[in-house]
């Protein structure tokens, strides 16, 4: 999918049908037919438009002549069949052209439909270097959304765990703390980046444009350290509660052989009783009731002495 769009002297972002000066061209997992057109029209290396389509792509930035590409890991959330979410990194291309600027990625993600909505402040497609710095930045903010998200996740698993016995948030745990590894890797490579666009004049910045990138690093090294936190606090819960849910199942086993010794006296009573040989009472003519007080007694004694030891 490729869409062109361009913002108006009031900074609201219209629709194109063709390439203009100082427009934004974003293309969503596209042809081979739109990047070959793109690449000849716009005068940029083939490989500037490909490269962010692999999965496996690492971060980096690399320029040739004017070109200027950034790719980057971004964040996505999805669902699985059980509505639980999974959390990811693909790869993001920022192209900064002579007349335009390009993003390249093979998923839609949230981030562009905020500017699609107008819902962020002073964007305008012809000022390059602040778009793929706003992008950046709203780039590590949803790290960091995502990164709460999955705080809470990961506390409302642990209330269920408690009284546990399945393997189910176990694995749920399992998909957190991957995420959370994800999330690591990228974040750490997504700030090699950021530090060589600091410190090499790979984009033309003014003042404000700076500060911005400062920020940007700032926020990304936060949600670094936020990723690092919470991946050593998963891992050490994970190990912990799979101790609690072999624990648990203890409890229960213990719980229903107690049961199941108490319960086995009155049989075993009845059994006696039942016999054809000579018995105490057998002509009393409340022997039914001596035998049933008997097993009482000893069911009573037997669970007295069980709940003592703390056995349920």
């Amino acid at each position: 999918m490729l869409e062109i769009y361009l913002t108006d002297q009031h900074g609201a972002l219209q629709q194109q049908s063709e390439i203009t000066n100082g427009c934004w061209v974003n293309l969503v997992a596209p042809t081979e037919q739109e990047i070959n057109e793109l690449a000849n029209k716009v005068q940029i290396p083939l490989d500037f438009l490909k490269d962010p389509l692999d999965e496996e792509e690492r971060s980096r930035i690399e320029k040739d002549d004017d070109n200027i590409l950034i790719i980057v890991n971004i964040p996505l959330m999805s669902m699985d069949e059980k509505g639980f979410p999974i959390y990811d990194t693909i790869p993001l291309g920022m192209i900064v052209a002579k007349n335009c600027f390009i993003t390249v990625c093979l998923k839609d993600n949230p981030i562009f439909h905020l500017f699609k909505q107008n819902k962020v402040k002073q964007f305008y497609t012809n000022k390059k270097t602040r778009f793929s710095l706003q992008i950046l930045y709203l780039m590590a903010t949803t790290y960091l959304k995502y990164l709460k998200q999955i705080s809470k996740k990961t506390d409302s698993i642990e209330k269920e765990l408690h009284q546990s016995m399945k393997n189910k948030e176990l694995f749920s745990l399992l998909n957190l703390e991957k995420s959370l590894v994800y999330f690591t890797t990228s974040l750490k490579s997504n700030n090699i980046v950021l530090q060589k666009m600091l410190k090499f004049n790979y984009l033309k910045m003014y003042e404000d444009d700076q500060e911005l990138l400062e920020d940007v690093i700032i926020e990304n090294q936060q949600a670094i350290e936020m990723a690092e936190t919470h991946t050593s606090i998963l891992s050490g819960m994970m190990d912990a509660f799979a101790s609690v849910i072999s624990n648990n199942v203890n409890i229960v086993m213990k719980f229903l052989t107690s049961i199941t010794i108490i319960m086995s006296l009155p049989t075993m009573v009845a059994s006696f009783y039942g016999m054809n040989v000579s018995i105490p009472f057998q002509d009393y003519p409340y022997s039914f009731f001596v035998a049933i007080i008997i097993s009482f007694i000893l069911s009573s004694i037997t669970a007295v002495i069980f709940w003592k030891k703390r056995f349920f």
